[in-house]
């Protein structure tokens, strides 16, 4: 009889080991499911949420070794552009973008066009639209000034010196911009 009582004990024990051990596997898959669901999602896959590609990305290297004559558009809001842009860009807004301030600046329709807002969405509609009126070599800038800024490219302030500062249009979008000092209005 003890000795039945004494595998019964060991058995419960056993048991009771093996039951804790299955809890905390449960507990941590709890835990790591929803970390998955907080874990920020990529560039990239943001981006695929938001743009068809319609307009091809060229990336911040790309760019900064293009040699042949480019355009930059930027398509961001006039109050974003005074804060910060690319050297050389033209404003050409978003809310209210007018095609023909393209068509007065760049005449030849062969010339490398390279469009870019805060991130890469905004550039992708008003890259559309510059497709659709005959430009040939429109581009994207992949991850727009922010990934610009964030590869430690230089941005210049409506003065035409170089700064740190890069508008960073909301606190959701701004979590995007790594470098640089935000700047909300």
């Amino acid at each position: 009889m003890a000795v039945q009582l004494e595998q019964e004990v060991v058995a419960k024990e056993q048991y009771h080991k093996t039951d804790m051990k299955r809890k905390g596997i449960i507990y941590i898959l709890i835990a790591l499911i929803g970390m998955s669901f907080t874990i920020k999602q990529s560039l990239s896959d943001l981006l695929k949420k938001y743009n068809t590609e319609s307009i091809p990305y060229i990336y911040q290297n790309g760019l900064s070794t293009l040699k042949n004559k480019k355009h930059l558009l930027d398509s961001r809001e006039p109050k974003e552009y005074k804060v910060s842009h690319l050297e050389e860009a033209i404003l050409v807004g978003y809310d209210h973008f007018d095609i023909k301030t393209v068509t007065d600046k760049i005449k030849n329709k062969q010339d490398t066009i390279v469009v870019y807002c805060s991130l890469g969405i905004r550039s992708e509609t008003i890259g559309e639209q510059v497709k659709a009126a005959g430009y040939k070599n429109v581009y994207n800038l992949y991850g727009g000034i922010f990934e610009w800024k964030n590869h430690d490219h230089k941005v210049y302030d409506s003065n035409g010196e170089e700064t740190e500062k890069v508008h960073a249009f909301s606190k959701e979008w701004g979590t995007w911009l790594k470098k640089g000092d935000k700047v909300y209005d």
